[in-house]
């Protein structure tokens, strides 16, 4: 075999040119290297103190159905809001909670006054969205909406199905 040696005689000109090609051709695996993402909801987890208490409020109160806590962990119970959304209640974690109104579930219902009625009958307190006890808040969209809280002090907002726009 014999040694070919080829020689480039290559300008300034002409380098630059190929570092841009090769940049270029960087720069675009990158770009189509990137994914575009797309989510649907899944579930919420809430840290709870008791979950035997927290998990019968979310059974008698919101009528959630428990599910299989797929985890298999102990301190952990698994309810379905249906169409694949869950709730996941974590008893085991000790950190403490800060809670304030902004962060909420918000469920929707068509049948909201009847909600209302029971939430008076087995007298859970709640209120609108400025704190007023007993009253019921009135969207400017036509969507009535009250707020609530679990044994753990989480917030909870039922609002009624009304007109949407």
């Amino acid at each position: 075999m014999s040694d070919t040696k080829i020689n480039l005689n290559l300008n300034s000109e002409t380098m630059k040119k190929i570092n841009f090609l090769l940049i270029t051709f960087f720069f675009l695996g990158i770009v189509q290297a990137q994914e575009k993402y797309s989510f649907t909801f899944n579930h919420i987890a809430l840290s709870v103190k008791s979950l035997d208490e927290s998990a019968t409020f979310y059974k008698d109160i919101l009528q959630l159905q428990e599910i299989t806590n797929k985890t298999k962990m102990e301190g952990i119970r698994w309810f379905s809001f249906g169409e694949g959304k869950e709730l996941h209640l974590i008893s085991f974690l000790k950190e403490p909670v800060i809670i304030n109104k902004a962060v909420h579930i918000a469920l929707t219902t068509s049948s909201f006054d009847a909600f209302v009625k029971t939430l008076e009958t087995k007298k859970i307190p709640y209120s609108d969205w400025p704190g007023i006890p007993n009253k019921v808040n009135m969207r400017a969209d036509g969507i009535k909406q009250i707020f609530f809280q679990d044994p753990n002090g989480y917030w909870i907002e039922v609002n009624s199905v009304g007109n949407r726009h």
